[in-house]
């Protein structure tokens, strides 16, 4: 028998084969604080449980994980991100009461306003605050994928100027350094952020200003190559 004789001849219904799926996890901050993108489960199992959006692999429709994890948060939340990145795969026999089960998971920072609109427009899914979304009884293991997605966002926000992507096009210096914050969950020396930030010449002046507590504030935007720019020590040192 040859290879195609083989592979014409193949049933994979005769195998044991894991559920798979993909679940997204998107931050962005808002009012001050990291929210994190929930779904409202309308259905078994876990039916009422704030859920990551995301769902199955579709042979038919899908030529790529990405494109599924695409196409589960258009359906689910109307939200396409700028990017997508893959964070981390989870799997086992008691994550869902299906059966042994996979997903692949994947992450991305994106800026309110991107979405805002098309987060109203969908019922039963809210940007809820990370620190309330620990503290709730999620479906399946979506806590520890959300915890897993939030270390990996720390570590950008120690190293990098990643978190800027979180905010309007332009923004102010005070802006940055309190979404680091709020990401990293403790507050930065703000004389050493701001050299660390200028001497690795990340941002471009627009020339513009906006009123913050009565004083002017100067109005930057990200440089061409400002997110691939990593940082030799962390922002807290």
């Amino acid at each position: 028998m040859n290879e195609n004789d083989y592979i014409a001849r193949y049933e994979k219904r005769n195998f044991d084969a894991p559920l798979v799926t993909v679940d997204a996890v998107l931050f962005t901050y808002h009012q001050s604080t990291l929210k994190v993108l929930m779904v409202k489960r309308s259905a078994h199992p876990e039916k009422g449980k704030w859920a990551l959006p995301g769902g199955f692999v579709s042979e038919a429709e899908d030529s790529s994980l990405e494109a599924t994890v695409i196409r589960k948060l258009q359906e689910k939340t109307a939200v396409i991100p700028p990017y997508i990145e893959q964070l981390y795969t989870f799997g086992g026999p008691s994550r869902d009461r299906r059966g042994w089960s996979v997903t692949v998971a994947y992450t991305a920072l994106i800026a309110h306003q991107r979405c805002a609109s098309a987060i109203d427009s969908v019922a039963d899914v809210d940007w809820l605050p990370y620190s309330q979304v620990c503290q709730l009884s999620l479906a399946f293991d979506h806590l520890e994928i959300i915890r897993r997605a939030h270390e990996r966002l720390v570590q950008k926000a120690l190293y990098s100027i990643v978190p800027a992507f979180a905010l309007p096009e332009k923004f102010t210096l005070p802006e940055l350094q309190q979404v680091h914050e709020a990401i990293i969950g403790k507050p930065l020396q703000k004389k050493s952020f701001r050299r660390r930030i200028e001497q690795a010449n990340l941002l471009v002046d627009t020339g513009e200003k906006r009123s913050e507590k009565g004083r002017p504030a100067a109005l930057y935007r990200l440089s061409e190559n400002s997110a691939g720019h990593k940082f030799v020590r962390n922002l807290e040192l």
